[in-house]
């Protein structure tokens, strides 16, 4: 009796044990499958303010807070756009100064958390750039989906698709310089986006059924006069164009693809996005796995293995060796795998979905020499 007793403890142990763990894999996968439109990733790190005084912000010295470039500084219920590090500005060495170009919102005071943001404008078009916008609903496969469309008189579109931890307003930093050059642009939200339809697991797909939103955004744009679409999609939004591009029914009409940070692994992401929020490298597995229970989600053949992966229209890829959330090596694997079709431009000391960011007229350029063809 005492044997059959101390089985039996030792297999509801085990058990025990064993729902304990798929339970945690439950939550690390949350990391990337609940990963909130406009909130920061795990991977970003809170800064504290210091003070702000004639155009100057002091941050907690981090290397986030020396990245190159402008970005948006977010907090809770406030928004600024900082510029530069300010190498001249006497500082402790504890902090870093960086220009202070504006505040958005809110307001900036010492003590304050934050953290830098891809999403250097926010609001709408109208009110953030002056640009003459509409809001438009796209009809999608789960409803309504709310897009901008800035006007424009060429007969290529650019329809632009947001990713992890940001929103559709991520698509402004690159409204100026395409409206400049004349190119209508569809700006979309899509399913668990703010005002779209929510999908009905509540979860993030990374793209994976995603792209059937851009789908209906490339039949929008075509049913009100686009010949051609350029598909410009950051991090999962990559993905979705990468799928959308290869499984439309509207494919014939996408003429050139640019990837920003793209998530061409999601095993990859959903791990470092795990890992970031300290999940222990033990349970990253039972991660991946939940994530494919809860989702559908198919094990990963990684991009680029072979020519016949590759996209099939000219494709300008941003990508850095910095990026924490999304593999630069595998940009670089997709590139050299297709020459004759995808270009890599790589950007370094940026974070995930921050190409522009850390060189705006770099980046602006490179995309209008990528572009002029396609027009």
């Amino acid at each position: 009796m005492r044997t059959v007793k101390a089985t039996a403890a030792a297999v509801t142990a085990v058990i025990g044990a064993g729902a304990a763990a798929v339970a945690a894999g439950r939550l690390a996968s949350d990391a990337a499958l609940k990963a909130p439109p406009g909130r920061p990733l795990p991977t970003e790190p809170r800064l504290t303010v210091h003070g702000t005084a004639g155009g100057q912000v002091s941050l907690t010295r981090d290397l986030a807070a020396l990245r190159p470039g402008r970005y948006g500084l977010s907090g809770n219920g406030s928004h600024a756009v900082v510029g530069p590090v300010l190498t001249g500005a006497t500082h402790p060495a504890d902090t870093v100064v960086r220009r202070l170009e504006s505040i958005t919102h809110g307001t900036l005071k010492s003590g304050d958390k934050v953290w830098l943001t891809p999403n250097v404008y926010v609001g709408n078009p109208g009110a953030a750039l002056g640009l003459e916008h509409a809001d438009v609903d796209v009809p999608g496969e789960l409803g309504s989906l709310p897009a901008w469309f800035v006007p424009g008189s060429r007969d290529t579109w650019v329809i632009a698709v947001h990713g992890l931890g940001a929103t559709r307003e991520l698509a402004m930093n690159i409204m100026p310089f395409l409206h400049r050059s004349h190119f209508p642009v569809l700006a979309l939200a899509y399913r668990g986006d703010l005002g779209a339809p929510r999908p009905s697991d509540g979860l993030n797909h990374l793209g994976e059924t995603e792209w059937r939103d851009l789908d209906a955004a490339i039949r929008y744009a075509v049913r009100y006069g686009a010949r051609q679409v350029v598909l410009h999609g950051w991090s999962t939004g990559a993905t979705m164009a990468l799928r959308a591009a290869a499984r439309s029914g509207l494919r014939d009409r996408v003429s050139g693809i640019v990837l920003d940070s793209p998530v061409l692994s999601w095993e990859t992401t959903l791990r470092a996005l795990a890992s970031a929020r300290r999940t222990p490298a033990a349970l990253l597995p039972l991660a991946v796995r939940a994530a494919q229970g809860r989702t559908g989600l198919t094990a990963d053949r990684l991009a680029g293995t072979a020519p016949s992966d590759g996209p099939r229209v000219p494709t300008l890829v941003f990508h850095g060796p910095d990026d924490a959330v999304a593999p630069w090596q595998l940009s670089r694997r997709l590139a050299d795998a297709r020459p004759d079709m995808v270009a890599l431009r790589t950007v370094v000391n940026a974070p995930h979905g921050a190409m522009w960011n850390a060189d705006p007229k770099a980046y602006e350029e490179a995309l209008r020499r990528f572009l002029t063809p396609l027009m």
